[in-house]
């Protein structure tokens, strides 16, 4: 376990206000900076970016929760589908070994291929609305149920393994899913469904051995004051600026990670 890091402190203060901007950026930033800046082990980068992303994730869920802004339902078939997607997939993870070779270099692997698929999902959000806007009503209940649940089964494999993927990649799918849910009810599911799929996956990681507590209290000493001070700021600078710069960074970074 490593001692306590003001400069775990300091990107966890940079990455929380990232997320109070743009509503992304906790795994898809937390854990890549881990594992290429810190030379953090992959895995134990991602158990503890999952409980990070837990314990931030609860307290938007909260503030969503008292403002009506969830859509139970929705959260609960996304849970259906990422809760044993998520077992199946700790347990497979477990099975090989987190220090085996496989393992190793499957997780910064799928990690830059989530962050390539949440960087595309952030620059075309606006069109995928629209499409999906234009298209709505053509999907009959059944369907879009069992997309849901489908969805929530990819969430649940990409999280255990990178972390990523409870945001941006969340969010875009439920737009194409629900066009008529308001996007602030989208994006407050989304943030509803996160907490026990990102729990879960956390828990299990720590099982394996995978969490380092220490970083992870860390990290919350800078990432909450720095969500409060994102949300301060966010209403001031414009959204496609923000979404654009995080979008080139995730490419950046996505890349390095697939590559090596």
């Amino acid at each position: 376990m490593s001692p306590f890091d003001p400069l775990y402190s300091l990107s966890g203060l940079a990455v929380g206000t990232i997320v109070g901007l743009t509503g992304v950026g906790g795994g898809s930033l937390m854990t890549p900076l881990l594992v290429l800046l810190f030379g953090v082990h992959p895995a134990t980068a991602v158990g503890t970016d999952l409980l990070y992303a837990a314990a931030t994730k609860s307290v938007g869920t909260f503030v969503h929760g008292k403002s009506d802004t969830v859509s139970w339902p929705i959260v609960g078939r996304l849970a259906a589908g990422s809760v044993p997607a998520a077992i199946l997939t700790l347990l497979g993870m477990n099975a090989l070994g987190l220090e085996s070779g496989k393992v190793s270099s499957t997780i910064p692997f799928v990690l830059g291929i989530a962050l390539l698929l949440t960087s595309v999902t952030l620059v075309f959000r606006s069109q995928i609305a629209s499409f999906a806007h234009r298209h709505s009503g053509g999907g009959s209940r059944g369907r879009t149920l069992f997309l849901t649940v489908f969805t929530g089964a990819v969430l649940g494999f990409l999280v255990s393994v990178s972390s990523v993927g409870a945001g941006a990649l969340g969010v875009t799918a439920l737009i194409l899913l629900y066009p008529q849910q308001p996007t602030v009810r989208i994006v407050g599911s989304d943030i509803a469904h996160a907490v026990p799929l990102t729990l879960l996956a956390g828990l299990g990681h720590w099982m394996m051995g995978s969490v380092d507590w220490m970083m992870l209290g860390s990290l919350l000493v800078g990432s909450i004051p720095g969500i409060v001070i994102g949300s301060l700021l966010a209403p001031r600078l414009p959204d496609i600026v923000l979404r654009t710069s995080l979008a080139v960074v995730l490419v950046l970074v996505g890349t390095k990670l697939v590559l090596s």
